[in-house]
């Protein structure tokens, strides 16, 4: 590894080690340390998604599921080629979908009723 340094750079390296020495032996007055430069660039910027954008897209993805599991169901009624266990299936995904979506209501309310029940 060693053997892959030029003398030259460690050379030039130890130079710039003891000139940064004597600028600090001779007082912080004289020494001027000057911030690396940093090319400005600008990473693109994401907008993310504000709190009620989520949740009406969540609330959106439960009701197409809840539309496709009734679709199913109706396709199934009418003697349509549509197999029972997808019908299960889906009848299943929707009520799970429904489930954790009325959960995660009833924490919120939650979470609202203690904020407002705080003193101040």
């Amino acid at each position: 590894m060693i053997d892959s340094i030029s003398g030259n750079s460690v050379n030039s390296m130890m130079e710039t080690i003891r000139a940064y020495q004597q600028k600090a032996a001779g007082g912080l007055d004289q020494v001027k340390i000057q911030p690396p430069q940093v090319q400005d660039i600008q990473a693109p910027k994401v907008e993310l998604p504000n709190f009620t954008e989520s949740v009406k897209h969540l609330l959106d993805k439960v009701n197409e599921t809840q539309v496709k599991s009734s679709n199913l169901q109706e396709a199934y009624q009418r003697g349509e080629d549509v197999p029972l266990t997808d019908v299960v299936l889906g009848m299943q995904k929707s009520s799970l979908a429904f489930e954790a979506t009325l959960q995660v209501r009833n924490k919120v309310l939650r979470a609202y009723e203690e904020i407002m029940n705080m003193p101040v």
